[in-house]
């Protein structure tokens, strides 16, 4: 069976093979993934992918309203969690995320509906033969990142939203010739 040259490591395998690039529509999750890609920042995918499970219960299992309340004296203990990574503007940043994600929800009745909006409902295909040819960011991740700033997120540069549009299956970047490419066209 061939897949993406990246999905190498049991963990990666099982991710590639059963998220990455499947279209996602729960807000739950969009914040799973924001938050995630934000925290992998300088980091390997890997690393986060072994802190995945950490992370859901660190986080009230990326429930943005409960995320959104936490105090201060919260976020210090998420500092002596060691499931999670240890960076204090990642947990500040995840806190501030939360409610600027409510805030999009109230104006657009869903998180899910604000960020599909960018690419008109529908999956942009990229038709990529090796890792080489994906881009690290794009126009549209740019203009993503940009929004996002605006709103009030952080930790979403252009790099950290690209990464993101892939794993929830705004742009499906599986090679041509990955078993997944045709699975994600149909969403």
């Amino acid at each position: 069976m061939k897949r993406c040259a990246w999905a190498s490591t049991p963990l990666g395998i099982a991710y590639h093979d059963r998220e990455w690039g499947v279209p996602v529509h729960d807000d739950r999750v969009l914040f799973e993934f924001i938050t995630l890609e934000g925290a992998q920042a300088g980091l390997s995918w890997e690393t986060i992918l072994r802190k995945r499970d950490a992370y859901r219960r660190a986080f009230s299992g990326f429930d943005p309203a409960k995320v959104a309340r936490y105090t201060a004296l919260r976020r210090a203990r998420l500092m002596q969690d060691e499931g999670i990574v240890r960076n204090r503007l990642k947990i500040d940043s995840t806190v501030t995320n939360a409610a600027a994600f409510q805030a999009v929800q109230r104006e657009f009745g869903s998180f899910d509906r604000f960020l599909w909006d960018f690419v008109g409902g529908k999956p942009l295909v990229s038709r990529i033969r090796s890792a080489r040819q994906v881009p690290a960011r794009t126009d549209l991740s740019d203009a993503l990142s940009r929004e996002l700033k605006r709103r009030g997120f952080r930790f979403v540069g252009t790099t950290i939203c690209y990464a993101f549009m892939q794993a929830v299956g705004i742009v499906n970047d599986h090679a041509t010739g990955c078993f997944r490419y045709r699975v994600c066209l149909k969403g």
